[in-house]
C-alpha cells in the first residue's frame, strides 16, 4: 500500500513497526528500536517519499546563531562573574533572538 508522509505522520509507533515490518530495506533495521521521529524518516526514506524540512525565510539564520553563540559566551562570563544584571540582559536577548528565528521558521 503506498503511503504519504502525512498519512505515516498521524499513525501511532506500533502501526507504524508494522509497516516496517513488512519493508526491506537498510533503512528500517533495527525498527523495533526507534522511536517515532526516527521511525518516519527512516520508513520514508525506504519508500521514497519526500519528508517536511522546515525552512527559515525572512532572517539571517546563520548570523542570528553567530550572535547567539556570542551572547552564550558573555552569558557564560556573566555567570561566572556573579554579574546579575548582565547576566538578565544577555539572556533575555538570547531568548529573543531564539524566539525570531522560531517565528521565521516554516
Amino acid at each position: 500500500m503506498a503511503y504519504t508522509f502525512e498519512e505515516l505522520k498521524h499513525k501511532t509507533v506500533n502501526e507504524l513497526r508494522d509497516i516496517a515490518k513488512g519493508i526491506e530495506h537498510e533503512a528500517v533495521q533495527g525498527y523495533t528500536q526507534l522511536n517515532k521521529e526516527h521511525l518516519l524518516i527512516a520508513i520514508s526514506k525506504a519508500l521514497g517519499l519526500p519528508h517536511e524540512h522546515h525552512d527559515v525565510i525572512g532572517v539571517d539564520k546563520a548570523a542570528i546563531k553567530t550572535r547567539i553563540r556570542e551572547l552564550k559566551k558573555k552569558r557564560d562570563e556573566a555567570l561566572s562573574a556573579h554579574n546579575h544584571p548582565e547576566l538578565k540582559v544577555v539572556r533575555r536577548t538570547i531568548h529573543r533572538l531564539k524566539r525570531q528565528i522560531h517565528k521565521a521558521t516554516v
